[in-house]
């Protein structure tokens, strides 16, 4: 059988899971870009399907424990959306229905039977990216070589979610490979942002960016190794979580790059909430992770650390802004996020300073030789067996031509001992870099270096599918392992988000990003045709911002985005 038979079968399976009566009759043409608030009129939610749908996770978790509503409903409601979602967005792999309603209906008869919660995480449902395994399911991370493979047991983490009374009840999209920062592949197809679907979701979370974004699910799971969380929530305008590594479980999950373990990828939540983050992250530390995964370091859950004891309590931090990174000045209404941001910390009574970028080049350059040590070879490995091409772009192609892509070719391997020169630099550049962070003590005036970096997640807002052309705002936290944040700050307005002139650029990359923004504010892809050039590329995308902190710090990123994220609160509730 061809691949492309293989591809069309499994998405044909996909449809079939999907009951008739949650589908929306009247689904948006492809010409209505902004489809964000359409769940809302869709007909297929009741009024009560979209005030659970639309309540945070903590009331949700409240209301189910309290018997207000029952897990059946709660799943059920979720369900409702992220079809919907799913016929606006394209963001879900895997449907299993009647298994997460009857689980669903098992935690309401324990509920009901002993008074008691399963786990603080009771009732709630949960999504999550493709590569998690569940048993009795497919994980084919956009390989048509793996359709077919079944999961004989769950991954850890879902072991661990269902401990704690959650249920997973969808698995969601992601590119072919997994290491694209976008979403298409050639089993499910494309994920589009729901804020304007000519953009992309971001990748490689970008289903889980998509669903959590128009409220099909009230938590989400993705992954993390170059920027997968927090460019999908950025993108989005939801809230994400890269954690340091070996934190939360990763054992019993697919992945591309097996065996490379110098840049690790991680888990972590996105959600609508901040709130919603740090209690899927404080829930999964208390049942012991490190007892169910050897990688995972004996380090509970500090409310100390969350107090932030280590950054004077939290009375007044020192937060430094890296408004560019020395290789890519990002567009205008990036700019205009950190700029919002800055004031207000400053009007909660925070000190704000300039970060300086420190050897980001270098970074980045580890980074990409670390990963093409042996990607190619893994990619090829994983689509032999098929004979499907590995993607070569996430541009879009004409109407039937998604399948002529061409394989990229193998590269040349890179020897052990050229491996570990690389693996020593990168260890080099970590310890260089704490020195950069420990040395900004003479600047903050709190008698503490920086409590953290505040920076863009991408040199850009979501950009037309295609043309996510760059990871390194997000890449360099995961060389250095850092702990980081993603905050939604505002959206694009063409009125304020203006062009300056610019006469002199840090790298040709740099005077490339800012020719592709040749208009007020975004011009397209292609500069030779004026047609194309139009301001509006980027309506309605949202603008969002990335609060670092260090290794293992992620009790103190959460208590110090929460700084942020009430900064901004009150700074939008003042006229």
């Amino acid at each position: 059988m061809s691949w492309q038979q293989i591809a069309s079968d499994k998405k044909a399976r996909q449809l079939d899971t999907v009951p008739r009566d949650w589908l929306a009759p009247n689904v948006p043409p492809a010409t209505q870009l902004n489809v964000f608030d359409f769940p809302q009129k869709s007909g297929v939610l009741s009024p009560l399907d979209l005030e659970i749908t639309e309540t945070p996770v903590s009331t949700l978790l409240s209301n189910l424990g309290s018997s207000k509503w029952s897990a059946l409903q709660v799943t059920t409601s979720f369900y409702k959306r992220a079809i919907v979602a799913q016929q606006l967005t394209n963001c879900l792999t895997e449907i299993f229905v009647d298994r997460a309603l009857s689980r669903a209906k098992s935690l309401d008869e324990h509920l009901e039977k002993t008074g008691q919660v399963v786990g603080v995480l009771h009732g709630l449902p949960i999504s999550v990216k493709d590569q998690l395994n569940i048993k009795g399911l497919e994980s084919t991370i956009g390989y048509v070589s793996w359709v077919g493979q079944y999961a004989e047991e769950n991954s850890v983490l879902i072991d661990i979610l269902e401990s704690l009374g959650a249920v997973p009840f969808v698995k969601t999209n992601v590119p072919q490979t997994l290491m694209w920062p976008e979403t298409f592949n050639h089993i499910f197809g494309r994920t589009c942002n729901p804020h304007n679907r000519s953009l992309t979701s971001g990748g490689s979370s970008g289903g889980e960016g998509a669903l959590v974004a128009l409220k099909g699910s009230p938590l989400g799971v993705g992954s993390d190794m170059g920027g997968s969380i927090r460019i999908p929530s950025g993108f989005c305008g939801v809230y994400g979580l890269r954690p340091s590594y070996n934190r939360i479980p990763y054992a019993g999950c697919v992945n591309s790059l097996e065996g490379e373990d110098s840049i690790l990828s991680v888990l972590g939540p996105l959600c609508n909430t901040l709130d919603g983050i740090t209690t899927f992250f404080k829930a999964i530390l208390s049942k012991q992770p490190w007892l169910k995964d050897p990688l995972v370091i004996r380090k509970r859950w500090s409310e100390d650390e969350y107090n932030l004891i280590d950054h004077g309590n939290g009375q007044k931090l020192c937060f430094a802004i890296m408004w560019d990174n020395g290789v890519i000045v990002p567009d205008p209404p990036v700019r205009r996020g950190l700029e919002i941001t800055k004031r207000a910390l400053l009007a909660a009574g925070h000190q704000v300073i300039d970060w300086q970028p420190y050897k980001q080049n270098e970074i980045i350059s580890t980074v990409n030789a670390i990963w093409n040590a042996g990607a190619s070879e893994d990619y090829n490995t994983a689509t032999t067996p098929s004979g499907e091409p590995v993607i070569a772009s996430m541009g879009l192609l004409p109407e039937g031509e998604e399948t002529e892509l061409q394989f990229r070719p193998i590269n040349a391997g890179t020897s052990a001992f050229e491996l570990w020169q690389v693996q020593k630099k990168k260890r080099d550049l970590r310890q260089e870099y704490l020195k950069h962070w420990e040395d900004t003590i003479s600047q903050t005036g709190t008698g503490r270096p920086v409590d953290a970096i505040i920076s863009p997640m991408a040199p850009y807002t979501a950009p037309p599918h295609g043309l996510n052309w760059t990871a390194e705002y997000t890449m360099w936290c995961n060389l250095l392992d850092y702990s980081a944040v993603i905050i939604p700050v505002s959206k694009v307005d063409q009125s304020l988000d203006v062009k300056r002139p610019r006469s002199e650029f840090y790298t040709k990359e740099d005077r490339d990003n800012y020719e592709k923004c040749a208009l007020l504010p975004y011009a397209s892809m292609d500069l030779t045709d004026p047609q194309k050039d139009h301001p509006a590329t980027h309506e309605n995308a949202p603008i969002s911002i990335q609060v670092i902190g260090r290794t293992m710090e992620e009790e103190a990123i959460l208590a110090m985005s929460k700084v942020v994220d009430e900064a901004l609160s009150v700074a939008k509730s003042k006229p």
